[in-house]
């Protein structure tokens, strides 16, 4: 099953796929809020709300307004290696808020006060109901499903020191979406990220090289701070990214960044001048 947040006059709706159309689940205003219903699959497989076509569908971040976004740093061997890092023993984690992520086709603004603004896909878990404490075995029943975020990082502000928030908040800078997969139907050990700037292929890798997998991220997580129904928790990204290239790459206005994952979906921004 495939739901998504879509914007409709003015407002929000959460909504269930059916093929060529979306079935709204009415009542609810995005993702978050009917995931927060203990009885939230069975809300959307009886969805019967107006149809709208897959052509006017406006995806919004599909979870506009998490409690919590959990990022992961270093977490497939690749990237890491051509960071110039060792294998980590532990997640490395940083936070985001909810003001930092925008829709999955909308616009990234391209800021003034750093020039080397890069790209990092990355696979997202989407949490289904609270996880405190769990087990690795435990974990798969607390995630709802997957989307995909492209992680826009302003790198001259992330290693102004060694750590890296500061690079990673801004306004509207992580696209995440468009839709949320349910497990049943997606297996992230067996897909593929690609990332493409105007065109060309930057990351091309295998999810299933991920370091610390979905399972032991949502215990890891957990053992720190219940995760609660609509947190969010990004993954990591592969090797490609702009500043690890020699020469080195940053996107910049007139550019278009866009992020696929295999059963799940693509989605595209266009890099604005700020």
């Amino acid at each position: 099953m495939k739901l998504a947040t879509l914007r409709r006059d003015g407002s929000t709706t959460v909504a269930r796929d059916s093929g060529d159309t979306w079935v709204p689940i009415e009542g609810y205003a995005d993702l978050g809020a009917l995931l927060r219903e203990e009885n939230w699959r069975s809300l959307a497989e009886n969805a019967d709300g107006a149809p709208v076509t897959a052509d006017d569908a406006v995806f919004d971040t599909v979870v506009p307004a998490p409690g919590k976004v959990v990022c992961v740093g270093l977490n497939y061997a690749s990237h890491i290696k051509e960071m110039g890092r060792d294998l980590p023993s532990h997640p490395t984690l940083f936070a985001k808020y909810a003001e930092t992520l925008t829709g999955p086709n909308d616009p990234v603004t391209a800021v003034a006060e750093d020039p080397e603004l890069d790209w990092e896909g990355e696979l997202v878990i989407v949490v289904g109901s609270e996880a405190y404490r769990v087990s690795e075995e435990e974990a798969a029943g607390h995630i709802a499903g997957y989307s995909m975020a492209n992680d826009i990082s302003m790198r001259g502000w992330q290693f102004r020191t060694k750590e890296w928030l500061q690079g990673k908040m801004w306004n509207r800078s992580t696209p995440v979406g468009p839709v949320m997969v349910t497990p049943d139907e997606f297996d992230h050990r067996t897909s593929t990220l690609r990332t493409r700037v105007n065109g060309e292929i930057m990351q091309k890798h295998s999810i299933g090289d991920l370091v610390f997998p979905p399972e032991h991220l949502v215990s890891y997580i957990s053992t720190m701070i219940p995760l609660k129904p609509g947190d969010i928790i990004l993954t990591g990204t592969p090797g490609g990214v702009g500043r690890a290239r020699d020469p080195q790459v940053f996107l910049k206005p007139g550019d278009v960044v866009e992020v696929e994952i295999d059963g799940i979906g693509r989605m595209s921004s266009d890099i604005v001048a700020p």
